[in-house]
């Protein structure tokens, strides 16, 4: 056993260090520097603040806020301690105990990350759900018309008044086999090839020049834009971006920051670009579409004929056809639409009679009349 070690003193005052013998005794320290000094420190006065892992110098303080200090690098320091005074163990660090130490370290590493996970997976879903469902209308136009600026850029959209009339007659007859919502639904074709559409809360949606281009009909088109309608009026929109944009966004739904959802708009449109709404979601704006499409009286053939001829096109590049990057297969929610469209309370009601649609699909066309 060793009585004596070599250590460093700091006087509390700089951050100097003097060279220093620290010899074990009975009742204390014995501290002596080159200096000629030499000084008690009682066991009873020492705090240990480092030394609790393996290779780390011990520390032990001296006073009040400007502390005395003593650092021993010496290996073995606190086993020589412990074993000359006994009776002040329990005020310092017990060496054989630092492979439990580690373990709990380590345990509790573990349980942070799980409690994290945990958070993840059902905490944040759960709050996003509670803050979507208590939000005011005006607040998810607000997040919707920040998300809008970026997925709907003015120089992009397509702008034909007479073409335009025609898609938001298919909204508003959409609407009039919904029962009432806050919402005000505007309809925005954007001049991109890609085969996608997709819904911002508030009442925004939007859709892209190849899909609109991809429909036969207007009923078939109808059968989207249902779709979508019910991702806002579920409001499945607002609790996936209050989920996944960020907590800054959950914070604001939560405490009703009526300016929040403005700060929002770059990365609310990146998650609605990328978007993969939860089955539960998907199964529920599909029912609730075709159920929209059946009190409208529009043909739901069409949304069955549009979703059949998407699968068939499966294997095209996916930069062209994107909406089954965002949307469940066709092949898997045929067969249920199937079964609801069978419950139509009466034959269809011709949607947009007399209406060139091939005409219509020319929206985006620089050269149409």
């Amino acid at each position: 056993m060793r009585y004596e070690w070599r250590a460093y003193y700091l006087d509390g005052q700089t951050a100097i260090r003097h060279p220093a013998t620290v010899r074990l005794m009975r009742d204390g320290l014995e501290v002596g520097t080159p200096g000629g000094w030499t000084r008690l420190w009682p066991y009873g006065e020492l705090r240990q603040t480092q030394g609790f892992y393996e290779g780390q110098e011990v520390r032990l303080e001296r006073g009040g806020e400007l502390s005395e200090a003593l650092l021993i690098p010496g290996q073995g320091f606190l086993e020589s301690l412990r074993a000359v005074a006994p009776q002040f163990g329990s005020h310092f660090h017990d060496p054989s105990r630092r492979g439990e130490r580690v373990r709990l370290t380590i345990l509790a590493a573990v349980a942070i990350v799980a409690i994290i996970g945990a958070l993840y997976l059902w905490g944040i879903p759960v709050l996003a759900a509670v803050a979507a469902a208590r939000v005011p209308a005006a607040w998810e136009e607000q997040l919707g018309q920040s998300a809008m600026a970026y997925l709907a850029p003015r120089e992009l959209v397509c702008e034909d008044p007479r073409r335009q009339k025609a898609l938001d007659a298919i909204v508003a007859r959409l609407r009039t086999g919904a029962p009432a919502s806050p919402y005000t639904f505007r309809l925005f074709v954007v001049n991109d090839p890609l085969v996608n559409a997709l819904a911002a809360p508030g009442g925004y949606i939007v859709v892209y020049r190849g899909l609109l281009e991809r429909t036969h009909s207007p009923e078939e088109l109808a059968g989207v834009l249902a779709h979508e309608m019910q991702h806002v009026i579920q409001r499945h929109a607002t609790q996936a971006l209050i989920q996944h944009a960020s907590t800054g966004l959950l914070v604001a739904a939560l405490t009703g920051d009526m300016t929040g959802p403005l700060a929002y708009g770059v990365q609310s449109a990146r998650v609605l670009g990328q978007l993969q709404y939860s089955r539960r979601a998907e199964a529920q704006a599909d029912a609730e579409g075709m159920r929209m499409l059946l009190a409208a009286r529009i043909d739901p053939g069409g949304m069955l004929r549009f979703y059949d001829e998407l699968a068939k096109a499966d294997r095209q590049p996916a930069m062209l056809l994107k909406y089954f990057a965002t949307h469940p297969s066709p092949v898997d929610r045929i067969e249920r639409l199937k079964a609801l469209a069978a419950t139509a309370p009466g034959p269809p009601v011709p949607l947009l009679p007399g209406t060139d649609w091939n005409d219509v699909k020319k929206m985006c066309s620089p050269s149409g009349p």
